[in-house]
């Protein structure tokens, strides 16, 4: 699909000297599906905000016996 934009000269001139100008669309193409990842992961992120609870979790009483336990039963830990 076509598409178009408006982008300042100072922007083309230095998007043109980092990939060409033959290789634009497929720059612009790429920085935006990543620039939507983020953002994707961002409304995931912010969706998840209050979902875990404050208290009540395996580890309040004494946290570093349970990372302790955790580590202990991971069986691709060395040694």
């Amino acid at each position: 699909m076509r598409l178009h934009i408006a982008l300042e000269d100072d922007l083309v001139a230095e998007l043109d000297r980092r990939v060409g100008s033959r290789r634009r669309s497929a720059f612009i193409s790429e920085l935006i599906r990543r620039g939507l990842d983020d953002e994707r992961r961002w409304d995931d992120i912010e969706a998840s905000i209050g979902q875990i609870r404050y208290e009540g979790h395996e580890w309040d009483q004494d946290p570093a016996a349970w990372v302790r336990s955790q580590r202990q039963g991971d069986q691709r830990r060395v040694g």
